[in-house]
């Protein structure tokens, strides 16, 4: 087959699976060999197809199926298509898939010139390494002692912090000491869901997440609408409750009575009968917590009582 032809071949694939699945991850496969991504298919076969090709080249795909096709949601992926990227086609739950992309991890040996994903640390301990080779250790900063005829370092070191780039000393000192402190695997960037592109921590939240952000909105508003005057919904259950108070003070303060602030207004005239009422209600409070706290009790006798029918004493 021709470069033509593989060519044609790639942006039909591409149109393809745009059409037939609705989600794409945007995903990053720096450092990700050949044998990881065969394993990585291989996982997402249930689930949908992955997509790798030159950057230039989907780009022309994009590019062609926007203004052939009018598919202008398409100008979102357009943006990421850089550096080393590859897509996943997916109709199956986003959280599912993406655990899958992110969970297959293969450790790797630092090399010199490398970004550190992760900070790396030296344990302390004996390295089995003859005295010869301090001098290595003396120019890593790195505190050692010999004991029994072998370097030993004396402390943790904090050799490699993350995002710095691996020294060509630091990457042969953990080859040296068989370290191999990072993990590579394919990372999604982007996700691309039905029209909509976003970043994968939007999956991590949860409907108690919303429901407390939609709370936190409502009491916002609930406080703006009530110190400007402006009438809003979710302000209106305060605004009923605090007319209700005012209405309530009018009746308690003057002559005028409805049934809802007889009782209140009964209480107020006559203070004895409010603290024979709030004497009654701590005492049925007590009751009910003394009724609640025997019947919790109560299953734990049976136990015992059920023991003792076993016939089993507590030296048996």
């Amino acid at each position: 087959m021709s470069k033509v032809e593989k060519k044609a071949a790639y942006f039909v694939k591409l149109e393809k699976f745009l059409s037939e699945f609705k989600s794409v991850f945007i995903v990053n496969v720096d450092n990700v060999g050949s044998n990881q991504m065969h394993q990585i298919r291989r996982a997402l076969r249930a689930h949908g197809e992955v997509l790798m090709g030159k950057n230039t080249m989907v780009r022309r795909g994009l590019r062609i199926l926007i203004g052939e096709k009018e598919k202008t949601e398409y100008e979102k992926l357009l943006s990421f298509v850089r550096g080393n990227i590859g897509f996943v086609f997916t109709n199956s739950d986003l959280k599912t898939v993406r655990e899958i992309i992110t969970s297959n991890r293969v450790a790797a040996p630092a090399r010199a010139g490398a970004i550190a994903p992760v900070d790396v640390f030296v344990p302390a301990g004996n390295t089995g390494m003859e005295p010869g080779q301090t001098s290595f250790f003396q120019a890593l900063g790195i505190p050692t002692k010999i004991a029994r005829g072998t370097i030993e370092i004396t402390q943790d070191v904090h050799l490699v912090k993350v995002t710095e780039k691996v020294g060509a000393s630091e990457a042969t000192l953990l080859n040296k000491l068989n370290i191999s402190p990072f993990t590579y695997g394919m990372t999604v960037i982007q996700i691309y869901d039905d029209g909509t592109i976003f970043k994968p921590e939007v999956l991590d939240i949860s409907e108690d997440d919303l429901i407390k952000t939609f709370l936190s909105s409502a009491t916002t508003i609930s406080c703006i609408s009530l110190a400007t005057g402006y009438l809003t919904l979710p302000a209106i259950p305060h605004i009923f409750i605090n007319t209700y108070k005012n209405v309530l003070a009018v009746s308690i303060a003057s002559d005028y009575t409805y049934a809802q602030s007889e009782q209140i207004k009964e209480l107020l005239d006559n203070p004895e009968a409010m603290a024979a009422a709030a004497a009654a209600a701590a005492a049925q409070s007590a009751t009910t917590t003394s009724d609640n706290t025997s019947a919790a009790a109560a299953p734990v006798e049976e136990d015992e009582e059920s023991d003792d029918d076993m016939g089993f004493g507590l030296f048996d």
